[in-house]
This record gives structure tokens, C-alpha cells and sequence, in this order.
């Protein structure tokens, strides 16, 4: 197999007409891949994707052609799935307000072009979800930027950039609702999406994962202040108490304890949703 790209935490083989995804412990954060594995993230991320790839089935296709078909050393943190045409887009849904969202807002009242009502505070759930995409810079090239809609209309055309903004505000929606349902709180969502080859879109990389939303215990939710993370904020809330590091490559060595505590809450994410043990 050929290998046709290395991301921040996944790496895409060609087999064939298929592509392979194999998802690693690398774990990224302010686009630094940091030089401490951490244990099972790959498997936990590929079956919670696979998990909700099945729930949210009826929402939109998906990539996925078979999670068994792989070789040996990957099976669990891999996925045998369409090749798509993917859109140069980061599509990604707001519930809550935090991290970028949240600094966007306090300097523009506004996230990505959405004005938002005034008096709104870290953690505070928006009046109504909405859509705020990014650029994608490439691994090593810089941060994503906000784009606003009509700049998403001007890379991809009006009516793409429709059914962008419409399927990544279903998804979050639903997934917040499975979610609620467990006593999770998802506040964003980020989404991959791309065209198969007879043009249809569909879903694909990873899919409400720790890596790709922010997920609130919801019975501690309280607006004003930092929530308990259930994602790989916890690693950039440890990083920020860093003297010595700026933000750039190479990231810092994660001590041991920070490690465990990282993974503790991949492993808590996923027995909270599927209701299944990670063994």
C-alpha cells in the first residue's frame, strides 16, 4: 500500500480504488503535534466514529466501506472507505460558546459573521446553533482562519455552500441530542465532508469524537468559567500553564499523569455514549 498522506493524528493509504484511514495515539494541539503518544486514542477515536456513523446513518452517507477489512496490525484504529473529492472547508457547529468561538465574540460580538446577542459568557449556549467554518490550513502552514458564509459561497459556490451549512447544523443537532440523552453536552462540533465519485456528498474522516468536538459533562455545565472536558481541551488547558513554550514546533513531552488523565477522559466520552466498557 502506498502512503498518500500523514496528518496531525491520521494516515491515509491507498489500497486499490479504497483508501485506508488508520488513526494513531498522536494527539495535536494549536496544530502542534505533541511528541507523547497517547495510549488507545487511535482505537477509541476510529469505533466512537463508527458509532456515530451508524446513528446518524438517515442524516447523511458516510465513507465508510468496511472497519474489519484491514490489515492485522490496524485492526480497531483503522477504516477501509471511499475515496472522496473532500471540501476545503472546515464545516463546524456552535451550541456553546468557547474556545475560538468565544474569543471571536468577545471581540466582534460575532463568530465567523453570525452576530450574536450581547452579555454572552464562557460557556453560555447560544440562542440557536450556528454554522461558523474555517479555512483548512495544511499540517505545519499556519492556523484555520474564520471565514464567514458568503466567503464559503465564493470558494465553493452558493449551492454547495447551502447544503454545507445545513447538513453540519443537522449533524450537530442530532449528535447533541443522542448525546443529551447521556449526559453529555456537546458544545462544537467540527465535520469533514466531500464528494464521492458520482458526486454524491457524504461524510467522512472522524466523526464527534474527543478530537473533533467539545463534549461537557452537563450535570457540572455552569456558564462562566472553564467546564469539565471530556475532549483534548483538558491537554491544551494543561499546555497553557507552559512558561516555556510558545505554541510552535516542537511541542512539550506531556508528563505521565497528564497522559493517564487525557486518556481517562477518551475512555469516559465513549463508555458514556455507547454505553459499552473500553476494555
Amino acid at each position: 500500500m502506498e502512503l498518500l498522506h500523514s496528518g496531525k493524528v491520521r494516515d491515509v493509504y491507498a489500497d486499490g480504488d479504497d483508501l485506508l484511514l488508520v488513526a494513531s495515539d498522536r494527539i495535536s494541539i494549536y496544530d502542534v503535534i505533541l511528541p507523547t503518544p497517547i495510549p488507545d486514542k487511535g482505537k477509541i477515536l476510529t469505533q466512537l466514529s463508527l458509532w456515530w456513523f451508524e446513528q446518524l446513518s438517515d442524516v447523511l452517507p458516510n465513507h465508510v466501506i468496511s472497519s474489519t477489512e484491514v490489515p492485522a496490525e490496524w485492526a480497531g484504529r483503522a477504516i477501509r472507505c471511499e475515496r472522496l473529492d473532500m471540501v476545503m472547508v472546515e464545516c463546524i457547529a456552535r451550541g456553546y460558546l468557547a474556545g475560538s468561538g468565544l474569543k471571536e465574540y468577545e471581540r466582534d460580538g460575532a463568530v465567523s459573521g453570525v452576530a450574536l446577542p450581547p452579555g454572552l459568557i464562557e460557556g453560555s449556549q447560544l440562542p440557536e446553533p450556528i454554522y461558523t467554518p474555517t479555512t483548512k490550513a495544511p499540517v505545519g502552514e499556519g492556523h484555520d482562519e474564520f471565514m464567514t458564509y458568503a466567503d464559503v459561497e465564493a470558494k465553493v459556490g452558493a449551492e454547495v455552500a447551502a447544503d454545507l451549512k445545513r447538513i453540519t447544523l443537522e449533524v450537530y443537532k442530532r449528535g447533541q441530542q443522542v448525546a443529551a440523552t447521556k449526559g453529555i453536552i456537546i458544545a462544537d462540533t467540527k465535520i469533514e465532508l466531500g464528494f464521492s465519485k458520482d458526486g454524491v456528498l457524504k461524510l467522512g474522516d472522524e466523526l464527534l469524537t474527543p478530537d473533533s468536538s467539545r463534549f461537557w459533562a452537563a450535570d457540572e455545565w455552569k456558564p462562566g468559567g472553564t467546564q469539565r472536558y471530556l475532549d483534548k481541551q483538558f491537554l491544551r488547558d494543561w499546555s497553557s500553564g507552559l512558561t516555556d513554550w510558545d505554541r510552535t514546533d516542537p511541542g512539550p513531552a506531556i508528563p505521565d499523569e497528564v497522559v493517564e488523565a487525557t486518556r481517562n477522559r477518551y475512555v469516559e466520552v465513549y463508555e458514556r455514549l455507547t454505553g459499552s466498557s473500553w476494555s
